[in-house]
């Protein structure tokens, strides 16, 4: 058994056991992948869904917490390094608190600054059972978008599905190109976010 077989066999026998690692690893790519899995007919869109918000909101929640606990010496070091300098704090924590509807929005929108913008929301107490009320449905709305990506993508790919090859390929060319996407983005904002700070 080839590679290519391998893949595809691990792909379409255990696609919602693979899913969960794959979204907190790269969210958007992992996520249009699930995506043409359910657009081939591999997967069902529901259970998909339901992980990669899942996933997504597990990972917030990280940050969410790892802020809670930034005021001490060694989880402080840590928030530096993930982007949360000392001057993003005040500025983020206060942005935070005013609007936080808003700071999810840009933060789901853009993944560079969904690191700092938790961290803060964290830093800044804001009430957990708020900050999930509204991670949670911008997770689903970008979750479906990206799966709705995905699908599309997977039903015009379907007819090449006699090869697993030819397949996966295709598959693994769209996560590249949206991973890719992605990094771009943001590296783009990274470089205003350095610049407004």
């Amino acid at each position: 058994m080839d590679v290519a077989q391998m893949l595809w066999t691990a792909m379409s026998d255990h696609p919602y056991a693979l899913l969960g690692p794959l979204v907190l690893v790269e969210g958007p790519a992992a996520t249009v992948l699930a995506g043409s899995l359910v657009g081939t007919g591999m997967a069902t869109f529901w259970p998909i869904l339901l992980i990669v918000v899942a996933a997504d909101v597990a990972g917030d929640s990280v940050m969410y917490v790892l802020g809670r606990f930034g005021t001490r010496p060694r989880v402080a070091r840590i928030l530096r390094r993930l982007g949360l300098t000392v001057q993003r704090q005040d500025r983020l924590t206060a942005a935070v608190t005013r609007s936080l509807p808003r700071v999810v929005a840009g933060a789901k929108a853009v993944d560079i600054t969904a690191v700092p913008a938790f961290l803060a929301a964290g830093l800044a107490r804001v009430p957990y059972r708020r900050f999930v009320s509204w991670i949670v449905p911008a997770s689903a709305v970008r979750a479906a978008v990206l799966l709705g990506i995905g699908v599309l993508f997977g039903r015009e790919a379907a007819d090449l599905l006699n090869s697993p090859a030819t397949a996966i390929a295709l598959t693994l060319a769209l996560a590249v190109t949206v991973g890719l996407a992605n990094l771009l983005v943001r590296r783009w904002a990274g470089r205003r976010f350095r610049v407004m700070s």
